[in-house]
């Protein structure tokens, strides 16, 4: 896909907090590709360390150490399976999928298949 629009740090913060017209707006434009700079995504990095409750805020922590766990137990699983398990266990949520395979090995994470 080709990247036409560059999000900017304060879009973003705003797409996370649901502002209703940044969210329309990127919705609408995400056909035709959005990228994020590495200044904008070390600011996000920035705020979340800076936070009430970084351990809590940051997924990419919950990444490293399951990514880590798993590789010494020497059952790796992809990374971007990893990355989605460890966002809903980020965030306390059940992850819905029918690829239980993919997910299983993530520890504490609630899986609901049909």
């Amino acid at each position: 896909m080709t990247v036409r629009y560059l999000v900017d740090t304060d879009w973003t913060i705003h797409y996370v907090n649901g502002h209703p017209g940044i969210v329309a707006r990127l919705d609408a434009l995400k056909r035709d590709g959005l990228g994020l700079s590495l200044v904008s995504l070390a600011e996000l990095y920035e705020g979340v360390y800076y936070s009430t409750d970084p351990a809590r805020n940051d997924t990419c922590r919950l990444f490293g150490r399951e990514r880590g766990r798993l590789r010494q137990q020497r059952k790796p699983i992809a990374d971007f399976d990893l990355l989605i398990g460890v966002t809903a266990l980020q965030h306390d949520l059940t992850l819905l999928t029918n690829n239980r395979r993919h997910f299983e090995l993530v520890g504490g994470l609630r899986i609901e298949s049909q």
